[in-house]
């Protein structure tokens, strides 16, 4: 699993909303990622490596639930604005891990400072958790 990442900033940055870190993307901006995104899931998809891919809403549509005392507390979002939180997946298989992680670094976006990504195998089994 690919795992991207981003803060409710860059949310509101890919909105068009004000601010200086990140600044505010374009309406061509948005739709140059997109379109991104698109060709390299496309890619994917036509080698037969793609599983699924999505992305996911802003961490203001988020909740967070936890326990407290055994009673579960719900936190609506937003969350602070420099806490990352998963803002898509895509899921591949392929050959190796190798493959995953050249996979993986096509969705890191070279103009975002500190953007990064995660890989991470997912587990079929209690035994791949070990």
């Amino acid at each position: 699993m690919i795992m991207l990442y981003g803060s409710q900033r860059d949310y509101d940055a890919m909105a068009g909303r004000p601010g200086d870190d990140p600044p505010p993307m374009s309406p061509e901006q948005v739709a140059a990622m997109h379109a991104h995104m698109e060709a390299v899931h496309q890619e994917l998809a036509e080698s037969g490596e793609l599983v699924d891919a999505h992305g996911l809403t802003a961490p203001v549509h988020a909740r967070r639930i936890r326990l407290r005392q055994g009673a579960p507390v719900v936190t609506d979002g937003p969350y602070p604005e420099t806490q990352e939180v998963l803002a898509g997946f895509t899921i591949v298989d392929c050959d190796s891990f190798d493959r995953a992680t050249r996979i993986a670094a096509r969705f890191v976006d070279p103009d975002a400072g500190g953007a990064y990504v995660d890989v991470r195998p997912v587990a079929d089994g209690i035994e791949d958790l070990h």
